[in-house]
């Protein structure tokens, strides 16, 4: 059995958001390490493309998720959103506690969360900081330290995302072609394949 794990629409977002997301890293670099400068491009160059990105960020998931195209990825947000006592539990003992995981593990929704509350920081204080004479000292003040800090953490999740993905091929597999098999689904969302094989046999 052969389960659909994403649409088109959900793997089109995701991508195009990785895209974004590492160029912003990438131009990142070297606004804060002015060391970098001229390396490949110049400075309003650099701010530039790094400005478009971030002003891009939020595009891919707020167009995935409008119209009847996006009814899979909304789905999946209210399913992010729906924490069990397990699954938090699971989270706390980092893994190590049983759990029939649903279609994402506690770690995949917390990475979700994670995501999605840094592309709106990100986005709300890059604007700040791009438009700096519309706002008081103190919001720009603010706006540069949160900037930063979510910065950085943003990188390490990133980091850390893609070592998952990399070590663990049957979920990449899933996001590169849209299915999982039944056995990869047994071992690692049993939750999930229960409620497909349900949904299955009453349609």
């Amino acid at each position: 059995m052969t389960l659909l794990r994403f649409d088109g629409v959900q793997r089109t977002a995701h991508w195009v958001n990785a895209l974004f997301f590492s160029v912003l890293i990438f131009t990142a670099i070297p606004l804060y390490f002015g060391s970098f400068f001229g390396v490949v491009f110049a400075r309003h160059v650099v701010e530039e493309i790094h400005l478009w990105a971030g002003l891009s960020l939020p595009v891919p998931v707020m167009v995935s998720m409008a119209g009847p195209w996006g009814r899979r990825m909304r789905s999946d947000v209210r399913r992010i959103s729906c924490w069990t006592r397990n699954e938090i539990r699971w989270l706390k003992t980092f893994g190590r506690s049983t759990l029939e995981a649903d279609k994402y593990n506690p770690g995949q929704k917390a990475n979700a969360i994670f995501v999605g509350a840094a592309i709106v920081v990100l986005f709300a204080t890059g604007y700040i900081l791009q438009w700096f004479r519309f706002f008081p000292v103190s919001w720009r003040t603010g706006a540069t330290f949160t900037h930063d800090v979510f910065g950085f953490a943003a990188f390490a999740v990133v980091v850390g995302h893609v070592f998952m993905a990399l070590t663990h091929p049957g979920a990449l597999r899933s996001m590169i072609k849209g299915t999982a098999d039944e056995k990869w689904a047994a071992r690692h969302a049993a939750a999930w394949l229960a409620e497909e094989r349900e949904r299955s046999l009453g349609s």
